[in-house]
């Protein structure tokens, strides 16, 4: 019996071809494919059982040689602004993390997903980064992010998400197939349907990956995790920059926009004393003139064990004002949820 459950695959892996071809073996008809397809995309079929327009012989020979592998919801919190984190729990036990962030007041609804199970790139300043990467996220898993948050939008503030940033867990373009296969699910009218120029996918700045990302026409918009403006400052914090260095992320971002032409945003969390004086000012301005890009200063949520302190409103009013007065397209954003550990950088599956 447990060979037998082990050896099941998760039909979400199949795409709409292979599924024709399984029921084409099968000796069903064809179009049965599509309509699996449509109660596990459209309409995010949790079992075979709830599939009422097959026989129920057919649903009992999926159930079979096939699971579905939902994730479960494991625990909410909801912060004194609105913001509600949610983890939840994946088919082999791991934790993941998905956060709600909603502005009313804009019509603004978004979701922050995650993209794998811990990470792997160590930046000092990030919850995630302390936890090992365990494993990517299926594109199912991903998608399944979107579905419940969006339900949870409906039921909490009676609107639907307008917007999906992956900047959750993970660094999304280290799993770019599960990415890539998310968003083609997303924005396929056999899925949600969503508009890609309403999707952001960030990276702590992985070149080949960014180039990758122009060579395939992606129509979603790309946010690069700066955080420093020069490569000193930015080994210190994201070990990342050791192999990738500004001078050839810039160059990748460069090639992305002219292929693309899509939006691009440095997402920059202020330091106290570190990253926020008008000299780093004057450095990230230096980074804006390549090409359209709009700046998003961010306050830091302190984490445990960490050496940063967040600077304070006076240091980066004035840190955004130099760049403001160049014309530098650029926001300040107060952090959401961080009573709740759902803020920038905070996600790390806490009890």
């Amino acid at each position: 019996m447990s060979d037998k459950i082990i050896s099941k695959v998760d039909i979400r892996k199949f795409d709409l071809e292979a599924l024709e071809n399984y029921f084409l073996e099968m000796g069903e008809k064809k179009f049965r494919a599509k309509q699996v397809y449509e109660w596990l995309w459209k309409k995010s079929a949790k079992s075979f059982d709830q599939m009422s327009n097959l026989s129920k012989e057919l649903r009992e020979s999926l159930e079979e040689n096939f699971v579905i592998n939902v994730i479960q919801e494991d625990k909410v919190q909801r912060s004194s602004d609105g913001t509600i984190k949610s983890r939840y729990r994946l088919h082999d036990g791991h934790m993941i993390e998905a956060v709600l962030i909603p502005v009313p007041s804009d019509n603004r609804f978004t979701v922050c997903v995650s993209s794998q199970v811990g990470c792997s790139l160590t930046c000092k300043f990030c919850a995630t980064g302390r936890m090992k990467r365990v494993r990517n996220l299926d594109a199912s898993e991903i998608y399944d992010q979107v579905v419940l948050v969006n339900q949870q939008a409906m039921e909490t503030f009676g609107h639907p998400l307008t917007n999906i940033v992956y900047m959750g867990m993970g660094e999304p373009l280290l799993a770019y197939k599960s990415v890539m296969e998310s968003i083609k699910m997303i924005t396929s009218p056999d899925g949600l349907n969503m508009s890609p120029r309403r999707i952001t996918v960030s990276t702590a700045g992985i070149a080949k990956m960014i180039r990758k990302l122009a060579d395939d026409e992606v129509k979603f918009n790309l946010a690069l995790s700066l955080h420093a403006a020069d490569d000193e400052k930015r080994d210190e914090i994201m070990p990342i920059n050791e192999q990738n260095n500004l001078a050839v992320i810039m160059d990748a971002i460069e090639y992305f926009y002219q292929k693309t032409k899509n939006k691009i945003s440095y997402e920059y969390i202020a330091f106290q004393n570190f990253n926020d004086t008008l000299v780093d000012a004057a450095n990230l301005f230096k980074l804006c003139n390549r090409f359209p890009v709009k700046v998003n200063v961010i306050e830091y949520n302190p984490i445990d064990g960490a050496e940063f302190e967040k600077s304070s409103e006076d240091r980066i009013d004035l840190f955004a004002q130099y760049l403001r007065k160049r014309n530098v397209m650029i926001t300040v954003r107060r952090s959401r949820g961080k009573d709740i550990d759902a803020a920038c950088g905070q996600l790390a599956n806490k009890e």
